[in-house]
């Protein structure tokens, strides 16, 4: 259906020795965007219990271009591959400028289980928030670019 698009502003100090933005920094970039999609849109549609517990079961990241901190935001297109009763899939697609029409540098996918830290177990998935997901489920995912 739809896909997510947040702008993630690397910094300078998110560069190494080669000059481009190092591995670690660029989880951070993922995460920056994953916070705009499941904790501040959620909310404005009424999905405030995911951002009370969310951990990442798993992440995979392909680089297919370098990074570069150059002043200007990078465009990270998110979309859902997989909701299921404890857990879901995004799909990252980070491009080297702000606009669509910039080339993907990094592919990326996190397995996302809702966790009650109350109790220290994983959580089912709710009907608001399986409804939330859906709004981005479908859309062009990140494994097949």
């Amino acid at each position: 259906m739809g896909v997510f698009v947040a702008e993630v502003w690397p910094r300078w100090s998110d560069m190494d020795l080669y000059g481009h933005v190092n591995h670690a920094r660029t989880v951070t970039l993922l995460e920056e965007a994953r916070v705009a999609m499941l904790f501040a849109e959620a909310a404005l549609r009424g999905t405030e219990d995911l951002a009370k517990g969310l951990i990442v079961a798993k992440l995979s990241v392909d680089y297919k271009l370098p990074l570069f901190a150059h002043s200007a935001a990078l465009r990270v297109e998110i979309t859902v591959r997989e909701i299921r009763a404890a857990y879901f899939v995004l799909d990252y697609k980070i491009r080297a400028g702000p606009t669509e029409s910039d080339p993907v540098a990094v592919l990326a996918s996190t397995t996302m289980v809702p966790y009650d830290f109350s109790t220290q177990h994983p959580r089912r998935i709710t009907e608001v928030e399986r409804d939330f997901l859906a709004t981005w489920h479908g859309g062009v995912g990140s494994r097949g670019a």
